[in-house]
């Protein structure tokens, strides 16, 4: 084996690769990178642990097809801080070569026979813009659950019908949903499917934004999901499919709806959460044309700041987490937000206001498809 490639390109891929590198691998060889390139000039990186794999493809100057197995993390930390030059990379007896201007390095190959197949991923399902894929990704997972005995939690719930896909995750105090269009591959098309939060979430981060990305799934009873875009892949092994019905809670009576500008907002939340400790919920008090946001810790600090609101409704006075709310104002790209309520003790709705668009003529958007549902922290005084 035998090739050259620029070396930030191979940096990113090795990057890529690296995500699924167990830290405490089951088997020796899954530490391992595996290498292929072929005479066509194609060089692809992958990693694989059995649950995760992910494979960048590039393109390089191949003079020898052939591939390699080597240890994955110390292969992206030398990549890493190679100098800017072209990296050539080959294969002398038991070692892989790798040259970058006055650099060399030398690794020690693992036998590469041992390395498991590689997952294919199922048929493709349809495409969807990679900016609207990673944000609305990015929008969901903060919602998702940390506790590994209840998986089902982890996850990233998709449902698909048609051209409609919706992304929702839940920690059971709070719900993150986002309704959006897509293209499937075949009109008519539905799936509801679970997907491990933290392995969305990473591909989404790492996937490039100006690229299509493709959704692959297969029928029922299939156990993996695939994810592509820009030369990059991945394959993940599903949760068990059984979910909340989220759509359910995420519509209501609401006695009180407040309308508030998105980032005064943020930076009040913020300031008030200094005072706070480890359960101490910050204070909102909504009145016609005033949010008063308000937080203590017993006698030791107290935080106490207002900022214009408009209400409809019946006043509230609702407190709540700190960082769920600011969870939940991080998925709003708009200037203003929509807090509805029913009361102190009832999940709370949050929602984008679409912005005013220069066409006055043009029609208003009256959604912008994410919506958070938080449970409040109740008020003992």
């Amino acid at each position: 084996m035998e090739f050259r490639v620029d070396r930030q390109t191979l940096a990113d891929a090795v990057a890529w690769a690296a995500r699924t590198l167990p830290a405490r691998p089951a088997l020796p060889v899954l530490a391992g990178m595996l290498i292929e390139v072929t005479d066509q000039g194609e060089l692809t990186l992958a990693g694989f642990d059995y649950e995760v794999s992910a494979r960048a493809r590039e393109d390089a100057d191949v003079a020898e097809p052939g591939r390699a197995l080597v240890p994955g993390r110390l292969l992206a930390d030398i990549v890493r801080n190679l100098p800017p030059h072209p990296v050539e990379v080959v294969t002398k007896g038991s070692e892989v070569v790798v040259r970058c201007g006055p650099a060399e390095f030398g690794l020690l190959t693992l036998p590469v026979e041992d390395y498991p197949t590689l997952p294919e991923p199922p048929a493709v399902a349809g495409t969807i813009p990679g900016d609207l894929f990673a944000t609305a990704i990015a929008q969901v997972t903060p919602a998702a659950g940390r506790d590994d005995t209840l998986p089902m939690l982890t996850g990233v719930r998709i449902d698909i019908d048609g051209d409609t896909m919706w992304l929702a995750c839940t920690d059971r105090y709070r719900i993150a949903a986002r309704e959006l269009t897509w293209s499937p591959a075949e009109e008519g098309f539905t799936a509801g499917v679970v997907v491990p939060a933290r392995t969305l979430a990473d591909t989404a981060k790492a996937i490039r934004r100006d690229s299509a990305v493709t959704i692959s799934l297969g029928g029922a009873g299939d156990t993996l999901i695939g994810v592509s875009g820009g030369g990059r892949s991945m394959t993940s092994r599903l949760l068990d499919d059984q979910y909340i019905n989220y759509r359910s809670r995420l519509t209501g009576t609401w006695t009180s709806v407040a309308e508030v500008q998105v980032a005064p907002f943020v930076e009040t939340i913020k300031r008030a959460a200094l005072v706070t400790e480890r359960g101490t919920p910050v204070r909102l008090a909504f009145t016609a044309d005033e949010l008063r946001v308000s937080a203590a810790t017993g006698d030791s600090a107290r935080a106490n700041e207002s900022l214009p609101a408009q209400l409809s409704g019946d006043d509230i006075d609702i407190a709540f987490a700190p960082q769920y709310l600011l969870d939940g104002l991080a998925g709003i790209d708009t200037e203003y937000a929509r807090l509805e309520c029913a009361s102190p003790t009832k999940a709370a709705l949050l929602t984008g206001i679409p912005d005013k668009k220069d066409d006055e003529d043009a029609p208003s958007e009256s959604d912008t498809g994410f919506r958070y549902l938080a449970m409040p922290v109740r008020l003992t005084s």
